[in-house]
């Protein structure tokens, strides 16, 4: 806790905020949280505010949050934060769709579809293109597969670079949009308008006067989807390899601050 601060009414420290990523940092990948665990985060919460972002939208994060995420969290940032939940009461939603415009956003759409029908993978399934309210989740294999499924692609991109060729050419053709490129989780990727990362969502926690924010994440790595989170000077970043991992680290944290 920060030193010489009284709590506040809730018996919490008013400065300090836990900000977590969810899959992979909560929840084992693709997972749904275990009963163990969101037992321990609201033992947290009842010693400081936390909350949690990701770049899937709120239906996504409800399934592997067990439909609680608005009650069990004290701020909720879907989609990188674009769509907004505090205190259990949407505060805000933004739009890619209006601010790429409906041309540029056929575009980017019709060069993804392009190039996914000319990609040879060792498998392809269903659900290839995700428009979400903040971004545009691409994902080469398809969404549509099994968790057997996903490893032979996982293993194919760690040697053939699938994610990050294709990357490579969006950049390469839309260098003028002012988009973003990062590889979501293991068989996916998102883009964005510059500055739509995780990143967005400190606005709003900057808002409240919280001046100790700790980060939890997996995808820390350049170019991982928690990566501008992370270094951002505004937060303390701890880079977590799974829930268990972060259950000893939120222990060091308190231990080190009592």
């Amino acid at each position: 806790m920060a030193e010489n601060t009284q709590l506040d009414a809730t018996g919490r420290d008013p400065l300090v905020f836990y900000l977590f990523d969810v899959d992979g940092t909560l929840t084992e990948v693709r997972k749904t949280i275990s009963r163990e665990m969101m037992e321990f985060m609201q033992e947290i919460r009842k010693k400081v505010y936390c909350g949690i972002v990701s770049g899937s939208d709120l239906e996504n994060v409800n399934q592997q949050l067990r439909g609680q995420a608005v009650e069990k969290f004290d701020y909720v940032f879907t989609e990188n934060g674009l769509t907004y939940h505090r205190n259990g009461k949407l505060t805000l939603k933004t739009n890619i769709c209006n601010y790429l415009g409906e041309e540029k956003l056929q575009e980017v759409l019709d060069f993804c579809l392009k190039y996914l029908s000319e990609l040879k993978l060792p498998i392809k399934r269903g659900q290839f293109i995700e428009l979400r309210s903040g971004l545009i989740n691409v994902c080469p294999m398809g969404r549509n597969c099994t968790n057997d499924e996903r490893e032979i692609f996982i293993n194919y991109d760690k040697e053939h670079h699938v994610r990050e060729n294709f990357i490579a050419e969006l950049s390469q053709k839309f260098n003028d949009a002012g988009l973003v490129y990062s590889r979501g989780g293991q068989i996916s990727f998102d883009i964005y308008p510059r500055g739509w990362n995780k990143r967005y969502c400190l606005d709003h926690i900057d808002a409240d006067g919280f001046e100790d924010i700790h980060f939890f994440g997996d995808r820390c790595e350049p170019g991982g989807t928690d990566y501008d989170i992370y270094k951002d000077p505004r937060v303390t970043g701890h880079k977590i390899t799974g829930p268990d991992d972060l259950k000893k680290k939120i222990q060091e944290i308190i231990l080190k601050e009592s």
